[in-house]
């Protein structure tokens, strides 16, 4: 359905969708108040007694290429945004449909699951076990059982398009899903050319090795693209907030830009790189992204996907009150305050 052509520069663009600045800012606004929602899913999800090989068995029998897991929550604004933004599209639902049965599983769930690997596991521990930190997600399994890629958090129509398009013309096998959209159109272009400059970003050199001697606190890695319309949302709305900003504060926080392989970087690891390679070497593919690393210098947690006030804030609790030394995913964390 989203064949893609060759633009002159050479970038694959998908042929029946116009790209207008409106369709790759749709979806990226809403509010992310947590409320309670419930976790209804559309008809067209199959239903399912948790057996996940008797679910791709019923796929491969509908002449499905494989079988897609949506992981949800009964109070995830980002999951509402899913449904009436993306799913309530008729090219986005019939594309994902036609090619993938979905069955749909509760993060928090208690039901038994059968996984592919024959365990049987709580939803729960099923998701845990998928490294799962934030709802919507959505894994996606071939024919065979082979995970091919898994969305974690909510895309917005323009990036979830793309992520069809890379599932199932499995370019996977050639790529990263952050190679798939290196080669893609760029993002849309805005009036400002320039990442967002603030204050509490720590300025170069960026020596972020803590190997050698622990940080006094945390760290923030803000990766981020010139004339990124998603960067200047984020800006402009949870990094104006007096509580985010006190957070932040109590953090050592760096912005990046991901296009930038000029600039070097010291990686908490050690290692020596520029900003644009170490986004690559993360498979980072969502600009802004934020990754948050402990005194140690090893990762806790990424944002890499949509995050608005709540999410952001939330987030940046987890990592203060080092919540992920009890609770292994954010979303049990949150659960549980």
């Amino acid at each position: 359905m989203f064949a893609l052509v060759w633009a002159a520069a050479g970038a694959p663009v998908l042929a029946d969708e116009p790209v207008p600045e409106a369709s790759e800012t749709e979806g990226l606004q809403f509010d992310d108040t947590p409320r309670r929602i419930g976790l209804g899913t559309p008809d067209w999800f199959r239903p399912s007694f948790l057996d996940i090989e008797e679910d791709l068995e019923l796929a491969r029998e509908r002449g499905r290429m494989g079988l897609a897991v949506y992981f949800g929550m009964d109070d995830c604004p980002y999951c509402e945004a899913l449904f009436e933004q993306n799913f309530s599209q008729d090219d986005i639902r019939s594309y994902l449909s036609e090619h993938f049965d979905v069955i749909a599983i509760d993060v928090l769930g208690s039901r038994e699951v059968t996984t592919l690997e024959g365990e049987t596991l709580e939803e729960k521990e099923w998701a845990r076990s998928m490294g799962l930190n934030f709802t919507p997600s959505l894994a996606f399994f071939d024919a065979d059982g082979e995970g091919i890629h898994a969305m974690r958090g909510y895309y917005p129509p323009y990036r979830f398009r793309a992520l069809l398009e890379y599932v199932i013309d499995r370019h996977d096998r050639e790529e990263s899903f952050r190679e798939y959209l290196d080669r893609a159109e760029p993002p849309p272009k805005f009036d400002l050319e320039d990442i967002n400059e603030r204050d509490f970003f720590d300025p170069p050199p960026h020596e972020l090795d803590r190997t050698r001697e622990a940080g006094e606190r945390p760290l923030v890695v803000f990766f981020e693209r010139e004339a990124c319309h998603a960067c200047d949302i984020l800006h402009s709305e949870p990094l104006q907030n007096q509580q985010v900003l006190e957070q932040i504060s109590l953090m050592d926080a760096v912005q990046l830009d991901m296009g930038d392989d000029a600039t070097p970087v010291v990686t908490p690891d050690g290692r020596e790189t520029t900003a644009a390679r170490w986004s690559r070497d993360l498979d980072i593919h969502w600009a802004p992204s934020m990754v948050f690393f402990d005194e140690q210098g090893d990762e806790i947690i990424r944002l890499d996907s949509v995050a608005h006030l709540n999410r952001v804030r939330n987030v940046m609790e987890y990592v203060l009150t080092r919540g992920y030394e009890d609770f292994d995913t954010f979303e049990r964390w949150r659960a549980r305050r």
